[in-house]
């Protein structure tokens, strides 16, 4: 039995971690839950499961939650809360699925009390990846990965040294506007942009996936979590999305993961890991599927791969504020404030003007995050 907790629980990833332990309540236990500002449905969750402890953003959805549950649950809320939940002394592990850069405190704060952290947030590794990492060969604990494509080069990997890597290919769906011709790009409205062909996610994470920033923060996410150098991280396009990625070995082998997706798989095999529980959720049937397809992807319609790639080589504090200056952008873009293409342009314009720190500490990766976000906001 695995007791989890789970930050960010109402959320696209959050609500399939509860779908999860509910298919394997013999060895997933919900000792904690957090949520943002959905009140409704975290009782819900609280109602069925009883974790030890609950939190949530708003004071005043805090109370009215202790109103609801009387003495049943612990509740706290804001940042405290999370530090709380990320270090609840039953907690086996901590799965963070908090957009942003809310996870990061958190995420040190688990590692330092010794748990296992399960990575949903790319922030936290984009922004802070070496100082995680570290932190994490000295606590004696595992960062697992909750991303389809990490998990994928995780099994692929199977323990093999970094030696034995030639590269690392993560595979990207292309998104919408895959063969979208790049004079269209300015013409293109929110509302197609959240129609992914592959996924079901959160708005974010949609609109990262249609500009590929998301597969850019992959790479460096990927980067730090296999201390592997960006330049055996590649992206291959494969627009069915059933190769979730795949490890070159120096022999020439390549191994791939595959499955219909449904991030409920990797999600799975982040908690119970180094076990595979059964599950009949997943089923793929590779005849009715019948072809897999891969090309190249077209880096200028899509200049976010090579953006996050050379926020990844130089580090620092380039790659927060590559993450923070996008985090803006799709802000504005969401609420049609800017057009298409012009939040690359803005990642693009913040990261010329940033003066980089080498092997940055926390506070000053969180200074250039706050500068980058002013810069990007105009």
């Amino acid at each position: 039995m695995k007791n989890v907790v789970l930050l960010g629980s109402t959320g696209s990833i959050g609500t399939s971690t509860v779908k999860v332990a509910e298919d394997l309540p013999e060895k997933i236990r919900l000792v904690g839950l957090a949520a943002g500002n959905n009140l409704e449905l975290l009782l819900e969750q609280t109602q069925k499961h009883r974790p030890e402890v609950i939190s949530i953003s708003d004071p005043e959805k805090a109370k009215a939650a202790k109103n609801a549950l009387g003495n049943s649950t612990q509740v706290h809320c804001g940042a405290e809360g999370l530090i709380k939940l990320a270090t609840l002394p039953s907690a086996d592990i901590v799965l963070i699925a908090i957009v942003g850069t809310a996870g990061l405190q958190p995420a040190l704060a688990a590692i330092r009390a010794g748990k296992d952290i399960a990575v949903a947030s790319k922030e936290i590794l984009v922004m802070a990846g070496e100082i995680v990492m570290n932190e994490a060969r000295k606590h004696g604990v595992r960062v697992l990965a909750v991303d389809s494509e990490h998990s994928a080069i995780f099994q692929c990997l199977n323990e093999k040294p970094g030696s034995s890597v030639r590269n690392l290919w993560l595979t990207a769906s292309g998104g919408p506007f895959r063969t979208t011709p790049k004079s269209e790009f300015a013409g293109i409205t929110v509302e197609r942009a959240l129609k992914h062909p592959s996924w079901v996610m959160g708005r974010k994470i949609t609109i990262d996936s249609a500009t590929l920033f998301n597969k850019g923060l992959e790479m460096i996410e990927a980067r730090w979590l296999f201390d592997i150098e960006m330049g055996r991280v590649k992206v291959v396009v494969h627009p069915q999305s059933v190769v979730h990625s795949m490890v070159e070995f120096v022999d020439g082998s390549i191994i791939a993961q595959l499955s219909t997706p449904d991030m409920c798989l990797p999600i799975q095999y982040a908690l119970t890991y180094p076990e595979r529980a059964r599950s009949e959720r997943v089923q793929t049937n590779l005849a009715k599927l019948g072809t897999l397809t891969f090309e190249e992807p077209d880096v200028e319609r899509f200049p976010s791969i090579n953006l996050a790639r050379k926020a990844g080589e130089i580090g620092g504090t380039l790659p927060a504020v590559l993450n923070a200056a996008n985090e803006i952008a799709v802000d504005a873009y969401v609420n049609c404030k800017i057009t298409f293409p012009q939040i690359t342009e803005i990642v693009q314009h913040t990261m010329e003007r940033h003066e980089v720190v080498e092997h940055a500490s926390l506070d000053q990766i969180l200074e250039a995050d706050g500068w980058a976000r002013q810069i990007a906001a105009g």
